[in-house]
């Protein structure tokens, strides 16, 4: 007769499972290289300037644009007067 169960079966080995197994102490990592220490910054430093943000950018040079528009029509101004002042009148 063949009768299959659906309970996993262990190996005979012919010792009982070691229910109180020994804890295995955590071995102390390896140190990292100079290498790796070098390139975990270079990736870190990439990573920070490809969020840098950009609109704060983005705003300094819109302000700079207007003041330098502001600047060209308070010297074209002052061009226009200097230039009436000196011409003789008519």
């Amino acid at each position: 007769m063949n009768t299959l169960s659906s309970a996993r079966q262990r190996p005979l080995t012919g010792h009982p499972p070691n229910t109180l197994a020994p804890q295995a102490r955590p071995t102390r990592p390896e140190r990292v290289s100079p290498l790796d220490r070098l390139a975990l910054h270079v990736g870190l430093a990439l990573v920070r300037w490809s969020r840098r943000s950009t609109v704060a950018v983005r705003h300094e040079r819109r302000a700079t644009r207007v003041e330098q528009l502001l600047a060209a029509e308070r010297r074209e101004r002052a061009q226009v007067r200097t230039l009436l002042l000196l011409v003789p009148p008519r």
